[in-house]
């Protein structure tokens, strides 16, 4: 199935899987890849020399192309850049808008550079700056994620740039894939459904959880980092929709001392990248504050399986699945239902290919 996403990356199929933290790692990145899908890292989670040594196994694991998801406002941000350019990674994505020296730089040493975005404001400055695609998430993505929905956002991004659009949240299927592309989308973005595979490290008893939930089982709540956070209900949710201002405050800054520790990362630099994270956003010291707590939460559960302790960050699409194909089935699966979904309606007959 050959779209502008396909010509633009080189992948055999319009499907991505996106650079989910604590996830995203070598093993899932190259089976994606390997199946014909653009896999990509996620680097959020990992050091500048843990990122390189990522890099490196996913290119001993497949020659497919792929890419690394980098945060545009982290403190070392230019030795990541470096990282993706010195590996000869084919492209860069970001969760938030990179700058337009940042995008330059990237496109002058060869890399494509798709940012993701959850407002036509947004695409259409990312355009403008040289952006090669984009991926536009509607509200039922899993993670931060905004109000509008795939179905509202898509068409008028669509409409709005003159790049190639990925269409994200709440897709798992082939026919989720045609109605994309009848929108005007280049192809898909997956999270959650990359997630649920056999390929996927997040252990079982996290992925059974996943699979056991309902689309009523998924809610929004602003009380991990006090930003719209989509993620699977659970007891830690609840206790947390509970919790008062100041024991949250605590949490926080017990979670920030983790992941500093974690990371390497210097007080200092938190601190730097913190004032990165403010600039721009109506958010309080709090909210920043309480940023923190997101990357340890999410790894007691993605990583250390702890479903009573860890943040499960899903898309209302996880409602749909119930099963843990590989990537290479899922993919081969979604294509064929996509070619049939396309024979089967009305009219002329329809070429898939």
């Amino acid at each position: 199935m050959v779209t502008p996403l396909t010509e633009l990356v080189g992948v055999r199929h319009p499907l991505v899987q996106t650079g989910m933290g604590w996830v995203a790692g070598p093993r899932l990145v190259s089976a994606a890849a390997n199946a014909g899908a653009l896999g990509i890292l996620g680097s959020a989670t990992m050091t500048v020399e843990q990122l390189r040594a990522a890099v490196r196994e996913v290119k001993s694991r497949t020659g497919a192309p792929f890419g690394v998801n980098l945060r545009a406002d982290a403190g070392d941000a230019a030795e990541r850049v470096r990282v993706v350019v010195d590996e000869g990674v084919r492209v860069a994505s970001f969760a938030l808008a990179p700058s337009r020296e940042l995008i330059a730089r990237l496109k002058d040493a060869g890399v494509l550079v798709i940012p993701s975005v959850g407002a036509r404001r947004h695409a259409e400055k990312v355009a403008a700056w040289g952006a090669d695609a984009v991926v536009v998430q509607g509200g039922e993505g899993g993670g931060h994620t905004g109000s509008v929905a795939t179905t509202v956002l898509l068409p008028q991004v669509v409409d709005a740039v003159g790049i190639p659009v990925i269409a994200a949240g709440g897709f798992c299927d082939g026919r989720g894939l045609v109605a994309a592309l009848a929108y005007g989308a280049a192809g898909i973005a997956m999270g959650t459904r990359f997630l649920l595979t056999s390929d996927s490290t997040v252990p079982r008893a996290v992925q059974d959880r996943y699979l056991r939930a309902g689309v009523r089982d998924i809610t929004v709540t602003t009380k991990v980092d006090g930003l719209p956070h989509r993620m699977l209900r659970s007891e830690l949710v609840a206790a947390l929709e509970r919790s008062g201002r100041a024991a949250a405050l605590l949490r926080a800054v017990r979670h920030a001392a983790s992941f500093r520790k974690l990371s390497g990362l210097s007080w200092p630099r938190m601190v730097r990248d913190g004032l990165a994270m403010k600039h721009g956003k109506e958010l309080s010291w709090s909210q920043v504050l309480l940023a923190a707590n997101t990357p340890m939460l999410l790894r007691a559960s993605m990583v250390e399986g702890r479903t009573d302790l860890g943040v499960m960050a899903s898309g209302q699409v996880a409602g749909l699945i119930e099963d843990l194909p590989s990537c290479a089935e899922l993919v081969e699966r979604i294509i064929a239902e996509a070619a049939h979904t396309l024979r089967a309606l009305p009219g002329p007959a329809h070429d898939a290919s």
